[in-house]
C-alpha cells in the first residue's frame, strides 16, 4: 500500500475529528488533572460532597492550597459547588468527570502493578 492510497481516507478521518472548541476544553480539563493534589481532590470528590475542612484533613495540605486548587478545578468545569449555610460543599461535576478520574486511576494502577489491560 502506498501513501497516496490513503488520501481518500484522510478526508473521512478529518470529518470524524471533534470540533476545536471541544478539544480545547478537553485539554484544559486534562491539564487540571495533571497535578497530584488536584487529582487526589478529584478522587475524593467523585464519591460525594465534601467541604474544604474535610479535604484539608484528608490530604494533609494547607487550607489555602486546597481552596486554590478547588477554584481552578471549578473554573475548568470539573467541580461543582453548593452552599449549605456558611459551608461550601464540593463534588465532581457529573458522571463523565467521575468516570474520567476513576478510569485514569485504574489505568495507572494497572501500569504500576503490571495487571493486564482489559476492555
Amino acid at each position: 500500500m502506498y501513501a497516496r492510497d490513503n488520501v481518500a481516507g484522510a478526508s473521512d478521518l478529518q470529518q470524524r475529528l471533534p470540533p476545536d472548541s471541544e478539544v480545547a476544553a478537553a485539554t484544559d480539563m486534562l491539564r487540571m488533572l495533571a497535578d497530584g493534589t488536584r487529582l487526589r481532590l478529584m478522587w475524593l470528590l467523585r464519591d460525594g460532597e465534601h467541604d474544604v475542612t474535610a479535604l484539608v484533613r484528608a490530604l494533609g495540605v494547607a487550607r489555602p492550597a486546597v481552596s486554590q486548587h478547588l477554584g481552578k478545578l471549578r473554573l475548568a468545569g470539573l467541580v461543582a459547588v453548593r452552599r449549605d449555610g456558611r459551608r461550601a460543599l464540593y463534588t465532581a461535576r457529573g458522571g463523565h468527570v467521575r468516570r474520567l478520574v476513576a478510569e485514569v486511576m485504574y489505568a495507572a494502577s494497572h501500569r504500576v502493578t503490571g495487571a493486564p489491560d482489559h476492555d
